[in-house]
């Protein structure tokens, strides 16, 4: 849980909300950024890893920029190329990927 909350908080910016102590596991966790919600959980049964987690953002250029200021890193997957950098979706969407340490991936959206 230490890795994840460093990865989610300090990198992606949300925000710890619920500080029930020490992140140790097993624990329930409550993250926010800007009205987004996210728990984070390593009690077993909570969840399957390698989750997909859509994320809606009003402008996700802003924030790619913004996360790449922080330090996040593209992994060079030039077969996803929504894993480098947002790209419009035929589905109407404007996104872009990140996998996150234990391999679930966040979908940042945005309606076009």
């Amino acid at each position: 849980m230490r890795r994840s909350l460093a990865f989610y908080v300090e990198l992606l910016g949300f925000e710890r909300v619920d500080e029930n102590g020490a992140p140790d596991d097993p624990i329930f966790t409550v993250l926010l950024r800007g009205r987004d919600r996210l728990f984070l959980s390593s009690h077993a049964g909570d969840g399957v890893y390698g989750q997909a987690i859509a994320i809606e953002t009003d402008d996700v250029d802003a924030d790619f920029r913004e996360l790449r200021r922080r330090g996040l890193r593209m992994p060079g997957r030039p077969e996803s190329p929504v894993h480098e950098a947002p790209l419009d979706q035929t589905w109407g969407t404007r996104e872009f990927y990140v996998d996150d340490p234990d391999g679930n991936t966040l979908r940042f959206t945005q309606l076009l």
